[in-house]
């Protein structure tokens, strides 16, 4: 659980649908305005600061034995912040409604590719966690160990180095130019 919401003038881990994604949107003006520190997102809900407040209690569920919890990779301009890991293996906490099914969505699979790119660690693990009412209103209650689910996430070099790599370096350059990035010849 990173403490500080500042990300401006690095590219994470957890930004990778938005490098891999269409430039030519308001939504990624705004996201490129954050990431030169001329817009702030300030965006919370309920959801994102209970799953923040159970992260490292989740972890602490596991019981991994030399878990180290959030943990920074900085490569050039690329942060990379992760939940908890080993010198073998990360894990990626996601919290749901319990009320809901929980599903690897695409933005979380490309989140861990990149994880592991920067890490060069190959093994990780989607760590989900369904809270349930009670979990929103008090962030004290005791972790189900019921409740958590694990999902291995498989490396995919072919995604990092013909998609991602090639769109992130344009990335890094125009932040370092302080520079809209150039609409792609798709």
């Amino acid at each position: 659980m990173i403490q500080s919401q500042d990300r401006s003038y690095y590219i994470g881990a957890s930004d990778t649908s938005m490098v891999v994604g269409n430039w030519n949107t308001k939504t990624f003006e705004n996201w490129w305005l954050e990431k030169l520190g001329l817009y702030k997102n300030n965006f919370s809900n309920e959801s994102t600061k209970a799953g923040n407040n159970y992260e490292h209690k989740i972890l602490d569920a596991l019981e991994i034995e030399n878990l180290e919890k959030d943990k920074q990779i900085i490569i050039d301009r690329l942060r990379v912040n992760l939940d908890g890991n080993t010198n073998t293996c990360i894990y990626e906490v996601k919290t749901y409604n319990l009320k809901k099914e929980f599903k690897v969505s695409k933005q979380y699979w490309r989140q861990a590719q990149v994880e592991m790119y920067a890490t060069n660690i190959h093994k990780l693990y989607i760590v989900s966690y369904g809270l349930e009412e009670k979990d929103y209103l008090n962030y004290f209650n005791e972790i189900d160990k019921e409740r958590i689910k694990l999902f291995p996430i498989d490396y995919d070099e072919n995604f990092i180095i013909n998609e991602y790599v090639p769109r992130l370096k344009i990335l890094i350059n125009c932040l370092k130019e302080e520079t809209y990035p150039c609409k792609l010849q798709e």
